[in-house]
């Protein structure tokens, strides 16, 4: 145990002393108002990014893909416990296994949506998922999509397959949390599922899904309990249901979005909740708390910039851009 302090000491400050490089709202709003997209990817240099004015948007997508793999695997290198970054990883693998899985069900290549990020290469999870074989797969994912595999031969609906990864993915992060042993990373997953609960919730009572598949996409281990989820059927309820917690102000802007409005605000209310939770952790000097932070403000700032150039490299008002940005921590 004094040998995890100390190399969560050391860590803990290194990452500190990166985040002086993060992306700022003041910077993020900078490279949205540069006069072009050139000089917004010359103003993201300053954050340690390489020089991308000369790219195109699949280019952009590789360069900053690669960043994130290269930030995770340095730090679960150096994490001297590996489930807070797991926690992080795992969401990829869960990604890849539906990307591959959808494009079985659609006859087509997933090569475009896959990401480098999670624990098991895309190749490992696509040579395990034809060949049925999964010995080198982590075991939940692993019978996950074996699972799904098989539903989705006998009733060519990827939405169902999707359902069993999903289930799967939150199983896998509440039991590495669990095994962890934190409190406060077990609240961020808890924090996970509620928020993935919530947007089931309002996607399904927007398409008027019965509630036979409303209880079936829910997700349980949240700090809302399942019992409560399923009682649900209208907006209203739902508000109420979730007004008290860190998505009541998402819940409210979802009420909306069940009698007619886009889905956009609510979106990103949620992932602004979500990001928010580590703004505590600010206040803790070491530990699993400051790597899940870290881990957390870089996939914001590269979401950010992925979307600033993007939109800038398509013509995108400033302002349009700005409106789409989740909370910085600065």
């Amino acid at each position: 145990m004094a040998d995890n302090n100390q190399n969560y000491i050391c860590l803990s400050a290194m990452l500190r002393a990166r985040e002086t490089r993060l992306l700022t709202a003041e910077k993020a709003a900078r490279c949205c108002d540069a006069p072009s997209f050139q000089e917004a990817a010359k103003l993201l240099t300053e954050c340690g990014y390489a020089d991308m004015e000369k790219l195109g948007e699949a280019q952009i997508g590789e360069t900053l893909e690669n960043r994130l793999q290269s930030i995770f695997s340095e730090v679960y290198r150096l994490s001297p416990e590996k489930e807070p970054v797991d926690i992080f990883l795992a969401k990829y693998d869960c990604h890849n296994a539906k990307a591959i899985i959808k494009a079985e069900g659609a006859k087509s290549s997933p090569e475009a949506f896959l990401s480098r990020a999670g624990r098991v290469s895309p190749e490992k999870l696509k040579y395990a998922f034809n060949e049925e074989n999964y010995r080198d797969i982590p075991p939940v994912l692993a019978a996950a999509m074996s699972e799904a595999k098989e539903i989705l031969a006998r009733t060519s609906n990827p939405q169902k397959a999707d359902i069993i990864l999903d289930r799967a993915f939150f199983h896998e992060i509440t039991e590495l949390a669990a095994k962890l042993g934190n409190e406060y990373i077990a609240g961020y997953v808890r924090l996970l599922i509620d928020a993935a609960n919530l947007k089931t919730l309002v996607r399904c009572l927007k398409m008027k899904k019965n509630a036979d598949f409303i209880n079936d996409a829910l997700i349980c281990g949240g700090d809302i309990q399942l019992y409560r989820l399923t009682g649900v059927t209208d907006g209203e309820t739902m508000a109420a249901l979730f007004s008290q917690t860190r998505l009541g102000e998402a819940a409210a802007i979802g009420k909306d979005v069940i009698s007619g409005q886009k889905m956009t605000r609510f979106e990103l209310a949620v992932d602004n909740a979500v990001f928010g939770y580590f703004r505590d952790s600010r206040l803790m000097n070491y530990g699993p708390e400051a790597v899940a932070a870290y881990l957390a403000e870089t996939e914001n700032e590269i979401t950010a910039v992925r979307m600033i150039l993007t939109c800038r490299l398509a013509g995108v008002k400033p302002e349009i851009v700005k409106e789409r940005l989740r909370d910085m921590y600065a």
